[in-house]
């Protein structure tokens, strides 16, 4: 894909996935790179299941990176205590 689509504003993950030797952290920092360029009213779970289909690569840390996400994209809940419960 090229750089710009829906699913990789930036072209983020598809560069990392072309870097050889690239580390688990420096992924995890693309990760989060990739995330802040997604807007914000987008289903994030949806747009990383897509690209975990366009690179299947199992072996790469991006794509392990990418599973974490996909496991902790859970909607926002309320916190509690005296802030929560304020209008």
């Amino acid at each position: 894909m090229r750089k710009g689509d829906a699913a990789d504003p930036k072209g983020l993950i598809a560069e990392a996935f072309k870097i050889n030797g690239i580390t688990y952290e420096e992924c995890r920092s693309i990760f989060l790179d990739w995330a802040l360029a997604v807007p914000v009213d987008t289903e994030s779970a949806a747009l990383i299941k897509t690209l975990m289909a366009r690179y299947p690569h199992p072996q790469h840390p991006m794509t392990r990176v990418l599973e974490e996400g996909l496991t902790s994209c859970t909607p926002p809940r309320r916190r509690g205590g005296w802030r929560g419960r304020r209008s």
